[in-house]
């Protein structure tokens, strides 16, 4: 995501209509410490919640290269990169390591005061060992047997985030049945770490702090949904290659055992969170490849931006299949302009949902479980967790944002209507159902 940057105003764009400036959320605004501080035995230590499903998770990174595109954001290297993991149902688990949840390069420049990671959530800079977590997917393990290939659904995150920073929802997913692809959007997350040691930082602050008219935010906005589009669409060609026994990892890194033939390309969805949702309907709209899609917080109205439905023409043509929000107080389709005009303009199925107590679209990624561990460990204000992720309790909003994914692919993806989208019931005690 993009938001409150210290120096420069300079856009909202593509994350929930939150304005922007140029370098860390300030340290008044988070009420947060303003250094570095760590727990009492050093920096702290992170769990991720357990999946919930009944299979065990692997997990693989892919270096992908898309040779007939050059990258709009930098000049070399000449062919666009991207990094994408796969968590999938495992098989005979014991023998591969747990994954970190983010790499070691990925990990120090996330946290470092240098880095445009943490410091967005107002995370004091070396606090946090974050390369010390880890996942619940083992690392190469071996897709576990099945009798059909599993559905597949593609994650996409929100600008300036990386592609980890959704992995509490990904290998719960994984953990049900599904294979789930996540995307990191290089030159727009934080930071991307390749096979050989690269790490490469987040444009999109220094850009748009540069943009001064709104034709320049308008060019800056359709280049980074344009690009997104095209990484999503070029990740599913490359699956499709994969899942046929072609290795498409640019190193020929050895794939999981199992792994080609176990995906349903024809069972294919996608959700995302803030830009990432916004981009999943997008690219549903322009791929018949993706039959089901969900934004969680994502909506495209902003100060800045003299046309934004000309960056999500989505909204103007509508949809003919299934898809899902998952807003907030301020985001539904009764208040949002675009979000109304997609819900009016579409024949597919919809729904428009809220978890009760989120704040922004922070409330839907792993900052939920992440944060209150964070201001436990460093004695701070309880305003740390409540202005990012809201009132939410963080193990009830993990479980129910759960269900809530699981349900909808559940139905749109493998056809078992358990019936939990249907409207308000006990089951989803924290959810409101926008009419």
């Amino acid at each position: 995501m993009i938001r409150r940057f210290r120096t420069v105003i300079f856009a909202s764009l593509i994350v929930g209509c939150v304005t922007v400036a140029s370098a860390a959320p300030s340290s008044a605004s988070r009420n947060v410490v303003p250094h570095a501080q760590s727990g009492a035995d050093g920096p702290v230590r992170l769990r991720l919640p357990a999946p919930t499903g009944p299979y065990p998770v692997g997990t693989v990174d892919l270096h992908l290269i898309d040779r007939s595109r050059t990258d709009l954001w930098m000049a070399t290297p000449a062919h666009r990169e991207l990094m994408v993991s796969l968590w999938y149902p495992a098989g005979d688990v014991g023998r591969f390591p747990l994954a970190p949840h983010m790499t070691p390069g990925a990990a120090a420049h996330f946290g470092s005061a240098a880095g445009a990671g943490a410091s967005l959530y107002g995370i004091p800079a070396g606090a946090v060992d974050f390369a010390a977590t880890r996942t619940s997917g083992h690392r190469g393990a071996p897709v576990t047997r099945h009798k059909r290939p599993f559905p597949v659904v593609l994650y996409s995150p929100g600008a300036g985030d990386p592609r980890t920073w959704g992995t509490t929802l990904v290998q719960d997913l994984a953990s049900r049945g599904y294979v789930v692809v996540t995307l990191d959007h290089t030159y727009d997350a934080s930071e991307v770490e390749f096979p050989d040691g690269r790490v490469v930082d987040t444009v999109l602050p220094e850009l748009f702090g540069q943009a001064q008219r709104p034709e320049e935010f308008q060019i800056l906005a359709a280049r980074v949904f344009g690009t997104r589009i095209a990484d999503t669409r070029f990740v599913l060609d490359q699956l499709a290659a994969l899942n046929g026994g072609t290795n498409p990892d640019a190193e020929g890194r050895p794939l999981p055992e199992g792994v080609v033939g176990a995906l349903d390309l024809h069972r294919t969805g996608m959700f995302g969170v803030s830009a990432g949702g916004l981009s999943a309907l997008q690219a549903m709209s322009e791929d018949s490849r993706i039959r089901a899609a969900i934004d969680m917080g994502g909506s495209i109205e902003s100060p800045v931006i003299a046309d934004p439905i000309q960056l999500w023409p989505v909204a103007r043509r509508g949809l003919d299949r299934p898809f899902m929000f998952v807003g907030d107080p301020g985001t539904d389709h009764r208040q949002t302009p675009s979000w109304r005009m997609l819900w009016d303009n579409s024949s597919g199925w919809h729904v428009d949902l809220r978890l009760d107590g989120a704040k922004s679209e922070d409330s839907y990624k792993d900052t939920v479980p992440l944060l209150p561990q964070i201001a436990r460990q460093l004695g701070l204000p309880d305003s740390f967790v409540t202005e990012a992720i809201g009132s939410i309790q963080s193990t009830r909003a993990v479980r129910t944002e759960e269900a809530l994914v699981a349900a909808f692919f559940d139905r749109w993806l493998r056809g078992r209507d358990g019936h939990v989208l249907d409207g308000p019931s006990p089951r989803l005690r924290d959810v409101t159902f926008v009419p």
